[in-house]
């Protein structure tokens, strides 16, 4: 196996004890050169944060607040610790907008280590079909594919018979992109006889990759694997050939929490994707993705030692509104700690009959006489709303991440 570096493959241990040891001196960093980190972690000593349980302690950064303080304090609303200057190559915008930096290091997202277990290799002429407009998603590809001694033809989307037409001339061996852009990229040629049996492997990203869309581009001799990347974090996890989960990059710190709240869940159970990024110039702390996942247990048989997630599972914002009072997955798992009887629990918000109800689900050895009207109780105080309380065996909520499930129908 040719891994991307010696990195990869080294003992877990002493992988976490190196991503611990950068923790403090990235806080401090942090602290030091981004004003809204200097605010937030005022009273936080960066010597302190050296274990895991210390950095849960921190407060989780979400997109909601990126965007706020954005708007009070432009370009990057104290969170970078970089300017216009040398320094920052390129400022992309992403929907909100929420702006986000490229410094000017080489592969900068950390994204040649994916295209590296991809396949991808110098020499190879990548056709890149992402957009280099606002989002830095074509900026993101062809800065790893140049870090690997990568050509790359910057195609961009959309103009797909010129884009055919310059695949057919320049003969890629590797494609970047959509995973369904490929597909009708592969149907035109198709279509007019022609083949694009120069192309082996592709990187795809930016939507769903079911596995039937695997076994046809395999079909058509393209070996296509994908990742789970960012624009605010850069690279956070990765396929491998083992197609076992995903990969952590070797740079980020990864926590798995309950939604709405920071706390990290039990090993194997579906919470939010929070990273910790080691980047000097957008030194994001506790960075809550909005996304959800859970770690997979044991090693990948790609032979690389790091860490494994299930990949993408949904989005872990599940806040609603009722009766018109929003309610929060933090609300519900204030409920639940109020009352240490209670394991896993969900709040299902229907409307029989149009009128909104909410029915709190918990999971309960043996509820004790009086915990139901305790229960109902805290949901009344803490959403100031009312809802009915169901109580189930340890172990029979799904492990989906869910802690608010709004099944309403309006038709």
């Amino acid at each position: 196996m040719n891994y991307y570096d010696a990195r990869e493959t080294r003992d877990p241990l002493d992988r976490e004890r190196e991503l611990l040891a950068r923790l403090p001196a990235q806080v401090a960093h942090a602290k030091a050169h981004a004003p809204a980190f200097a605010a937030l972690l005022k009273d936080v000593d960066p010597a302190a944060i050296n274990t895991r349980e210390a950095l849960a302690r921190l407060p989780v950064i979400r997109k909601s607040e990126l965007l706020e303080r954005q708007k009070l304090a432009r370009p990057f609303g104290g969170f970078a610790a970089t300017g216009w200057g040398p320094g920052c190559a390129r400022v992309f915008a992403s929907p909100g907008p929420i702006y986000e930096p490229e410094g000017a290091r080489k592969d900068y997202w950390r994204l040649a280590r994916a295209f590296h277990a991809a396949g991808f290799r110098a020499g190879d002429l990548v056709h890149n079909t992402f957009s280099y407009h606002f989002t830095p998603a074509g900026s993101m590809m062809e800065t790893a594919a140049h870090a690997l001694g990568c050509t790359v033809f910057p195609a961009g989307v959309g103009q797909t018979e010129q884009q055919l037409a310059a695949m057919l001339d320049l003969r890629p061996d590797a494609y970047a992109g959509t995973p369904s852009f490929l597909r009708i990229l592969l149907d035109k040629a198709a279509e007019a006889g022609l083949r694009l049996d120069s192309l082996k492997k592709a990187f795809v990203s930016g939507e769903a990759f079911p596995p039937s869309q695997r076994e046809a581009l395999a079909a058509a001799g393209i070996q296509a694997y994908q990742a789970y990347a960012t624009a605010d974090i850069g690279l956070i996890a990765f396929e491998t050939p083992a197609l076992e989960g995903m990969v952590l990059d070797e740079d980020v710190l990864l926590e798995i929490v309950r939604p709405g709240t920071g706390d990290p869940v039990a090993p194997g159970e579906v919470g939010e994707v929070v990273v910790t990024s080691f980047n000097p110039d957008y030194p994001l702390i506790r960075f809550g993705t909005g996304d959800l996942s859970a770690v997979l247990p044991g090693l990948s048989p790609c032979g690389r030692t790091n860490t494994r997630i299930r990949g993408w599972l949904g989005r872990a914002d599940q806040t609603t509104k009722v009766r018109g009072m929003f309610v929060h997955p933090g609300q519900v798992v204030a409920v639940l700690k109020r009352h240490p009887e209670l394991g896993r629990g969900r709040l299902v918000v229907d409307n029989p009959d149009h009128t909104d109800r909410m029915t709190l689900h918990c999971e309960v050895a043996a509820p004790p006489a009086g915990l139901a009207e305790a229960v109902a109780g805290s949901v009344r105080e803490l959403t100031k709303l009312r809802a009915e309380v169901h109580f189930c065996a340890l172990g029979s909520l799904a492990n989906d991440g869910k802690v608010i499930d709004d099944i309403r129908r309006y038709d």
